[in-house]
């Protein structure tokens, strides 16, 4: 099982219900397209706010593999390209996670390699 956790800004988070990225998530579309035939648990979905290297230290003992930068962040974040590098010295990472695979004013950033996804049989 891939355990992943979803990254959102944290101004966004004082008004958005998350419902964009977890339908993503729960549908495997989108971002989350690629996990078709495999099994994924959502582990974490925090925001960018407070302590991130604490944070990001808990996913890591927690397992997790993967973590999606949501699409938010992609747009509004003025370190999102700083970011994603941060965060994948220790995680693949997935620049969006759901509308159009790139954005509007800034390109979508991933850094992988790190985890090879296994269909389930």
């Amino acid at each position: 099982m891939v355990k992943i956790a979803i990254l959102i800004r944290e101004e966004t988070s004082h008004k958005c219900t998350g419902k964009g990225c977890l339908k993503s998530f729960n549908q495997k579309t989108e971002s989350f397209a690629r996990y078709q035939g495999t099994d994924i648990e959502l582990v974490g979905f925090f925001h960018s706010g407070g302590d991130l290297d604490y944070k990001l230290q808990k996913m890591k003992e927690a397992g997790v593999e993967i973590i999606h930068v949501s699409t938010c962040m992609r747009a509004k974040y003025e370190g999102y390209a700083e970011l994603v590098q941060r965060i994948g010295k220790d995680f693949d990472v997935i620049g969006y996670t759901h509308g159009s695979t790139e954005g509007k004013k800034v390109a979508t950033l991933s850094v992988t390699g790190k985890i090879s996804l296994v269909s389930k049989s």
